[in-house]
């Protein structure tokens, strides 16, 4: 059970908010989730880097101090919307996964009410399943995919509600 409530808001990411994330060094396994360099990431218009899918997609979340503390993404496909996340590497760990997914899930929930949300996650990353488990999502697929070393196993989570007794997100 969670002692303390963390707080936490979702606001338009802006570009330094871009760059700082591309400075985040995550330690081993996670570091696979490390981005380009800033100026590559705007060179080539991926992800953030492209100034209209950074507006489109994606968000940075904050804490109650105004503090980077992450970012989402929300792609939005037929029916769903796919949310990515990621969270500042000296915050992992800590017991704040589930409040900040679920700032993260009440935007999404906000921005296409009636879509599904639904995410992917590496089947080894326990910590990231067990914070997305307690903001109400539900495993309920498992598929390999390409990523850049290959083939990986991954589950796909659907929200599908708060079940941790503490009342609707």
């Amino acid at each position: 059970m969670q002692d303390r409530t963390f707080a936490f808001y979702v606001k338009q990411m802006e570009e330094g908010h871009a760059a700082e994330i591309c400075t985040w060094q995550y330690e081993a396994p996670y570091n696979i989730y490390g981005w380009l360099p800033w100026e590559q990431m705007k060179a080539l218009e991926v992800e953030f880097g492209d100034p209209l899918i950074r507006k489109q997609q994606y968000v940075s979340i904050m804490d109650d101090q105004n503090r980077l503390s992450g970012f989402a993404q929300y792609f939005p496909m037929e029916g769903v919307t796919r949310i990515g996340i990621g969270m500042k590497p000296e915050l992992c760990g800590h017991g704040r996964g589930r409040d900040f997914v679920t700032a993260i899930v009440q935007e999404g929930l906000r921005r296409a009410p009636g879509k599904e949300l639904d995410l992917e996650v590496l089947t080894w990353n326990n910590r990231a399943i067990k914070a997305y488990q307690k903001a109400g999502f539900t495993i309920t697929d498992l598929y390999e995919r390409r990523t850049p070393s290959g083939m990986k196993p991954f589950y796909c989570m659907v929200y599908k509600g708060n079940s941790s007794g503490t009342g609707a997100i």
